[in-house]
């Protein structure tokens, strides 16, 4: 599938998908959407010292970068093992015009802005002392035979239920909730009524929350 590069309206980039008509974050900002879901409303919201993110899926690699980042402004003092998964990655090439490297002042992040895209996929990686990354190239729905420790928290990422549906039912959420940990926390860019009801039925103590710019809601979910 043809991907196009765009700018979105906080002037960070994004890929679109001509042929679904599906970018890979929110046209009204992807460092603003990353931000606020991922961080505000994911990573911020826990306290554990080891904490295992689970991401579907890596794409762009914004959610990492906005993690590691915050990671080494206030968490350092904690240990984070992140894990990503994607069927499909993206092109070096493309992650080089993406220029995520802009986006963040330090310079740790900016290095690692392309070098996350060359690490070798399925081999845990060191970025930090207490922050390891593994990438995994694989099917989500394939996620339930993976050797994953207990998960603390869940990026929901995936493309919209317009374009992947079976990525918004109870089936794959029954697989999330069965490699997260009691207490797990998993947040999305969405609010669509049939996965709250999967996760209500799965024991989750869903959340709505005020979505990021573009998005009037988005839900987080605790395991219970």
């Amino acid at each position: 599938m043809k991907r196009q590069l765009i700018k979105t309206q906080d002037g960070s980039k994004t890929l679109l998908i001509n042929d679904l008509e599906e970018t890979y974050h929110s046209k009204h900002g992807a460092l603003q959407e990353a931000i606020h879901v991922f961080i505000k409303n994911g990573l911020n919201l826990t306290n554990d010292y080891e904490i295992n993110i689970l991401e579907l899926g890596f794409g762009t690699s914004l959610n990492v970068l906005v993690t590691f980042d915050e990671y080494l402004k206030n968490n350092k003092n904690r240990k984070i093992n992140y894990f990503g998964i994607e069927k499909y990655p993206i092109f070096f090439e493309e992650a080089s015009e993406l220029s995520y490297s802009e986006l963040f002042p330090n310079q740790i992040i900016k290095d690692l802005s392309l070098e996350i895209h060359k690490t070798e996929w399925e081999k845990l990686v060191e970025l930090d002392v207490n922050f390891h990354l593994k990438k995994i190239k694989d099917d989500f729905f394939n996620i339930k035979n993976m050797d994953l420790p207990p998960i603390d928290l869940v990026y929901f990422d995936c493309f919209g239920a317009r374009v992947q549906p079976d990525l918004w039912e109870k089936e794959i959420f029954e697989i999330v909730t069965s490699k997260m940990k009691t207490g797990g926390l998993l947040t999305t860019y969405s609010s669509k009524g049939s996965m709250r009801r999967a996760l209500i039925e799965l024991g989750f103590e869903v959340e709505k929350r005020q979505g990021p710019p573009g998005k009037r809601e988005m839900l987080i979910a605790w395991k219970k």
